[in-house]
């Protein structure tokens, strides 16, 4: 039995921290774990950021809710869930991710969640787990799935590498220089393509 696990951000929706930087006007809050690798290292900036320019929880819902999934992707999302089953497994928040899932249709979604205070600051992030993308892929090979995996990121490669196979989605050009044996797609009708050559 195939199942396929997917990143969400730069695969099937736009990046929210850089969305919320243009917003705002806060440059670093560009950065994104295709230029930072170290998650935690990243997520410590950002919540830095956040309490030196008093933004709240509502701020950053204000320009999610202005966000729609990348062109393209709801279709090609339909079009692997009539095929295969598919879970995506994102760095992101359930705060930040709720209202954008009804917009591809609720797949299903696993990430982490976020500490607010009664003002409405974020104050921490919370983890479902370490590794949770490898330990997903993980826990899908233990129930006996052949697991395919992609994403865009330094924090997909645990993830793809993890898996039986895997790919890229539209990465950049440090990620593939620095892992040059994982294949690349660069838009859906390649990352299709993939799929039926990798799943049949």
């Amino acid at each position: 039995m195939h199942i396929l696990v997917a990143d969400l951000e730069g695969v099937f929706l736009p990046e929210i921290w850089i969305n919320v930087a243009l917003k705002t006007g806060i440059e670093e809050l560009k950065l994104t774990t295709r230029d930072i690798s170290d998650y935690n290292v990243l997520m410590t900036r950002r919540l830095s950021l956040l309490k030196e320019n008093k933004l709240t929880i509502q701020d950053i819902q204000d320009v999610i809710q202005t966000l729609d999934p990348l062109p393209g992707a709801k279709d090609t999302l339909d079009w692997i869930r009539a095929r295969f089953q598919i879970i995506i497994l994102s760095d992101t928040f359930e705060e930040f991710a709720k209202p954008l899932m009804a917009k591809l249709g609720f797949p299903t979604l696993l990430c982490h969640s976020l500490t607010i205070d009664a003002r409405g600051n974020i104050t921490d992030y919370n983890l479902r787990i370490e590794n949770q993308k490898q330990k997903a892929v993980e826990a899908l090979k233990g129930l006996h799935y052949q697991v395919t995996a992609f994403g865009d990121s330094y924090n997909d490669i645990a993830m793809i590498q993890e898996a039986h196979q895997g790919f890229f989605f539209k990465p950049p050009a440090s990620v593939v220089t620095d892992f040059p044996d994982i294949p690349v797609t660069q838009n859906y009708d390649e990352l299709k393509t993939m799929i039926e050559s990798l799943l049949h």
